[in-house]
């Protein structure tokens, strides 16, 4: 008999329904496709298949991520979130079964006889026995049962649905751990690449200052010496103090760069961990990278996937609001042994058990039901204007770094140019002026244009990498450390 009703509550349990919306993708909220304006594909690798140690051919760059995803902070609380949310969904997912119990216990009870009389014969009856027996009667009594306390039957699929809302938490938070250990990876990048650019701008401005205070000394020489005016003097200094300063603030956006990066990297930097004066162009970043189409980013972005794990866990919790409206219905029961005497405990005589069914159906809780409903169902609407902006963000930033990829490049090329055409015309400027034939404004202007492009240079070969970067990210790649 236990074991048809053991049948009967699993087939109850196993045949509940779902009261919440089936789940299904909004669509598409951006194009088909990129802008045609952005570059082609660069190749036929998907960047989701690109190892990060694999993109950045660094080997310090690929120590310094490598440390930060083992010391970062705040991967440490998002990894601790994982932990959290992996712990209310098992809270959740248990409640679906029946929670069982074994019990054993030992009662020793002393009754006082003239408790049990009754009327005026019970207390005679006890004046007596108080004479010749004894006054109470002690009793022992031992029990040992297995119960299940308070399970309800979930007809309707409201403990299903919050499993099942548990579960998508769970989920939406291991996505979005992986989507911080994607943007960990770009700004430490970008943060590795900026120091870069500054160094090599340091350098750039350390041999100007040489220059220039060498300029310097030849322009007071040719003051003292009457040749020149002390109008070219004070242009000539003039052109040492911008220097200076623009070596001053380099240096002291290197440092900021630094800090940045070891809080980044969670730890401190040894001074060979550090980037050093190298050429950027010595990166050696992938660039034969496909977008492919914007329907991929659906499964490559793990920001996209959390955002829709969250709307799956609100519609679940809408299933779960709809079954508050129907009855409720919970079993408690136990069977087990009882007896009086501990060698009599186990046996057909000694059987004991117990079975209460109970339902539950508020009539009137003044629209508390109505209101949860309309809270879930909100939150549904919150959850998929938020999906779709995330779409809608993730196609906007691969559409702006396929974008800066192609004019990019063409920015660098013609900066290239402008570099060499400049520094023709600062020689030709000084030419003219040793000369005779111009003024030293000539020289100043050519040297402050020609310093001017070529930190520009340096600043866009660093940008250029920075974009790929963002690209490599916004199309998913990163998560793991080689293909």
């Amino acid at each position: 008999m236990n074991k048809r009703f053991a049948t009967v509550v699993l087939a109850a349990l196993a045949s509940g329904c779902s009261l919440a919306p089936p789940h299904a993708r909004p669509p598409l909220p951006t194009p088909a496709e990129y802008p045609p304006e952005t570059s082609p594909a660069g190749g036929s690798r998907q960047a989701a298949q690109i190892g990060w140690r694999d993109f950045f051919r660094d080997p310090r760059l690929q120590s310094l991520i490598a440390t930060a995803l083992e010391n970062n902070r705040d991967l440490a609380v998002a990894v601790a979130r994982i932990e959290e949310a992996r712990g209310q969904y098992r809270i959740g997912d248990a409640a679906r079964l029946p929670t069982i119990g074994v019990g054993a216990d030992v009662t020793r009870s002393r009754t006082p006889l003239n408790s049990l009389a009754v009327g005026g014969i019970g207390a005679g009856a006890g004046a007596g026995a108080g004479a010749s027996g004894p006054a109470a009667i002690t009793t022992n009594r031992y029990a040992v049962d297995v119960g299940v306390s308070a399970f309800e039957l979930d007809f309707w699929g409201r403990v299903r649905s919050l499993s099942e809302a548990a579960r998508a938490n769970y989920l939406s938070t291991i996505a979005a751990e992986r989507a911080f250990r994607l943007s960990l990876i770009r700004d430490l990048a970008t943060a590795y690449l900026t120091s870069r650019e500054l160094a090599e701008r340091t350098e750039l401005a350390e041999r100007t200052v040489e220059s220039r205070r060498e300029g310097l000394r030849i322009a007071k020489l040719r003051l003292d010496a009457g040749v020149t005016s002390a109008l070219d003097y004070r242009q000539a200094e003039t052109l040492l103090t911008q220097a200076e300063t623009e070596v001053a603030s380099l240096r002291n956006a290197r440092v900021q760069t630094r800090n940045l990066v070891q809080s980044l990297v969670g730890r401190p930097i040894l001074e060979d961990e550090l980037p050093d004066a190298s050429t950027l162009a010595a990166q050696g970043l992938v660039r034969e990278i496909d977008a492919g189409l914007p329907s991929a980013l659906l499964e490559n972005r793990p920001d996209i996937v959390a955002a829709e794990e969250q709307l799956r866990a609100a519609r679940a919790n809408i299933g779960a609001a709809r079954a508050a409206f129907f009855p409720s219905i919970s079993l408690t029961g136990s069977a087990g042994f009882a007896s009086t005497a501990l060698d009599q405990l186990v046996g057909t005589s000694g059987l004991a058990w117990s079975f209460g069914p109970s339902i539950n159906l508020p009539i009137f809780d003044w629209g508390a039901r109505k209101g949860n409903l309309t809270v879930a169902e909100a939150r549904q609407d919150i959850s998929v204007a938020q999906y779709e902006r995330a779409v809608q963000t993730a196609f906007r930033e691969v559409a702006d770094a396929l974008a800066g990829r192609r004019y990019l490049a063409e920015q660098i090329t013609a900066q290239e140019r402008a570099v060499v055409a400049q520094r023709q015309l600062a020689s030709l400027a000084r030419l003219r002026y040793q000369n005779g034939v111009a003024q030293y404004i000539e020289v100043l202007d050519a040297e402050r244009n020609l310093f001017s492009a070529e930190q520009t240079l340096i600043a866009l070969r660093r940008s250029e990498l920075q974009n790929l970067v963002s690209l490599y990210i916004a199309l998913g790649g990163g998560l793991t450390p080689t293909a």
